[in-house]
């Protein structure tokens, strides 16, 4: 018997996702007579508890007796049980300072700890992640922020909807005049943002088209790197490369910018590749752009005109091309921002059922039977009071060097 623990969130500010739904604790109980499930008893998160006792799942404060506990942001130290195997999105692999005591803790408690970013397949990509529903919060908030520049209609706020239903419900309200729009990335981010454009019936065009055609209607584009990079010696475009070898390659998203009227960035950026648009592209009279929802949110980074991250009460801000300042959002020469870091907590229970589906698919099940591929052995960080071989990396950082 295995007994997993689901974690009450207490990081602050607070977040009301959780890993599994009720209904997913009542599917996997039923599909494995071998594992319990226990909720740890919270008034804040996204499903009441006596949902879970309704599901004929139990409740209790003290999760000792859990081989597994799974909860979403980081846990508090002072709450880390020694021993246990832990999974949530911890935020140390990138080796953040504010979290180095945490992976101290950690590994003084002999806890083996799996990052929810480690888990990949063999041949990479992740399994799990809140990205599809960053992307569709993010790409429904750029069309409010278009709304709200332009005054041609208003949209309810994402968190004030009770769901996806009626989120898709409120972009009926959205009016658009032959607009030309730029959506970048193609993963789980980009792919969730274009499920909101095409619920809009906009009309997609390829690249050529984009910055060479005149329409009647709003259009937007699908990009990805090969069509807004280029190599600066001008050779043909390898896309593994931009990631090796980041040096060699230039932007070009000016050609795309000159172009367009609002921009949804939901892109992977590795480390040292180009910025998309620098502060000093922002400036040129060629730049159009004037609706920036930036989903991946890198502050001082790829996108310029993002200079902090903005909040679900206020998700909007506006950025002056000109003075490189925050300025009011919906001013003629400024570039209207969203940038909430956030998203998927604006509509809570649909991003965790998203993401339980997955844990129930491709994670769960490799506790109860043979890991073939050693999924969790590469996504361990650490384990009996150290480092695994895979994070090694992490070494000086652990130490406070």
């Amino acid at each position: 018997m295995i007994t997993i623990g689901i974690l009450r969130e207490e990081k602050s500010p607070p977040d009301k996702r959780v890993p599994l739904s009720p209904k997913q604790c009542r599917a996997l109980s039923d599909q494995y007579s071998e594992l319990k499930l226990i909720v740890q008893p919270s008034d804040i998160r996204c499903f009441k508890d006596n949902e879970y006792e309704q599901e004929g799942i139990s409740l209790a404060e003290d999760l000792s007796q859990c081989d597994i506990l799974l909860g979403v942001k980081e846990v508090p130290k002072a709450s880390l049980i020694a021993n246990k195997t832990y999974l949530f999105f911890s935020h140390t692999i990138k080796e953040q300072p504010y979290n180095r005591e945490l992976l101290q803790t950690m590994v003084e408690k002999h806890i083996s700890m799996i990052d929810y970013e480690t888990l990949t397949y063999p041949k990479g990509g992740r399994l799990l992640g809140f990205g599809r529903y960053a992307g569709v919060v993010g790409c429904y908030n750029g069309f409010l922020a278009y709304g709200q520049r332009s005054k041609r209609y208003e949209l309810k706020p994402a968190h004030l909807c009770k769901d996806r239903n009626e989120l898709e419900q409120e972009l009926r309200k959205v009016d658009l005049p032959n607009i030309k729009i730029i959506v970048s990335g193609k993963g789980r981010v980009g792919k969730g943002a274009i499920e909101i454009v095409r619920q809009l019936s906009i009309r997609e065009v390829n690249a050529a088209e984009f910055k060479s055609q005149h329409f009647d209607e709003p259009v937007f584009v699908h990009v990805d790197f090969p069509d807004y990079n280029a190599r600066k010696d001008g050779t043909a475009f390898v896309n593994q490369e931009i990631f090796d070898s980041p040096h060699l390659f230039k932007s070009t998203f000016m050609n795309l910018a000159k172009h367009a009227d609002l921009f949804i960035a939901g892109h992977f950026y590795a480390s040292g590749s180009p910025y998309l648009f620098s502060r000093e592209d922002a400036k040129s009279s060629d730049f159009k752009i004037r609706t920036v929802a930036d989903i991946s949110c890198d502050i001082d980074g790829p996108v310029a005109s993002t200079i902090r991250p903005s909040t679900i009460a206020q998700p909007l801000y506006g950025y002056n091309p000109h003075t490189e300042q925050e300025d009011v959002a919906d001013k003629e020469d400024v570039i209207t921002v969203m940038a909430v870091d956030n998203l998927p907590c604006e509509l809570p229970k649909d991003a965790s059922e998203d993401f339980g589906n997955s844990l129930m698919a491709d994670v769960i099940p490799l506790f109860l039977s043979k890991d073939a591929q050693s999924i969790l052995e590469r996504a361990t960080i650490c384990k009996n009071g150290d480092l695994t071989t895979h994070f090694e990396y992490l070494r000086d950082y652990l130490n406070g060097r």
